[in-house]
């Protein structure tokens, strides 16, 4: 079984997604993370954000392993090393929308989610899950919530790694990133046709959860 939960940055669609995951015994695919191992892997190697062939043939040769910890969190395996911090850099954050439209890096990442997907029942969280990753998945949701919210919520989780961050800061990188995603040529961010809306804005994390369980057990 796929459950499919899409929507924009800040929206708390991966913590939701952890929590589901962990209720139904699913495995947890974070399609943004595997996007981030290769922004780090990119910068690492020292390869221009705009050589799309050079990130291609990054992303082809990398092998990404998910693995869910007992208390929720994701580990991240990138080359079997593990990156799950290093990507949740602001370094990491500035490029990755940048890499993530690219239509040949999506190409190689769509086929390593759909192998991870079909393997066991799943929860995943991304941009397109439920419009081009998971078309078919049993049951689809799309999160969002007012921008401002998204911005507090995202400066509230980046400030442990980077004290100096700023909301101007956040607010600005929010508003590239949803441009980017949603006006991309490749798998723009949107939600499906068929997905559940439901606004985050004004409910706690353990509220949306248990709304998207009530779906899925309804």
């Amino acid at each position: 079984m796929i459950i499919a939960i899409d929507g924009p940055a800040g929206a708390g669609k991966s913590t939701v997604a952890k929590i589901i995951a962990k209720k139904l015994g699913f495995l947890y695919i974070d399609t943004g993370a595997m996007y981030r191992a290769i922004t780090l892997k990119a910068l690492e190697n020292g390869i221009d954000i705009k050589d799309t062939q050079k990130i291609t043939e990054a992303a082809s040769a990398s092998t990404i392993d998910l693995i869910n910890n007992p208390d929720s969190s994701l580990k991240v395996l990138l080359d079997s090393r593990d990156v799950s911090l290093e990507i949740r850099q602001p370094r990491i954050t500035q490029f990755v929308s940048d890499i993530a439209k690219i239509k040949s890096v999506r190409e190689v990442m769509l086929k390593m989610q759909r192998k991870l997907g079909h393997q066991v029942n799943a929860v995943l969280d991304g941009r397109d899950i439920g419009t081009v990753v998971f078309p078919d998945a049993k049951k689809k949701f799309y999160i969002d919530a007012d921008f401002k919210e998204r911005v507090n919520r995202r400066h509230k989780e980046l400030k442990d790694l980077d004290q100096g961050i700023t909301v101007e800061s956040v607010s600005l990188d929010l508003s590239n990133r949803d441009t980017i995603d949603s006006t991309r040529e490749c798998a723009p961010l949107k939600k499906a046709d068929d997905a559940i809306f439901i606004d985050t804005t004004n409910l706690t994390i353990e509220e949306v959860a248990e709304k998207v369980l009530g779906y899925i057990h309804g």
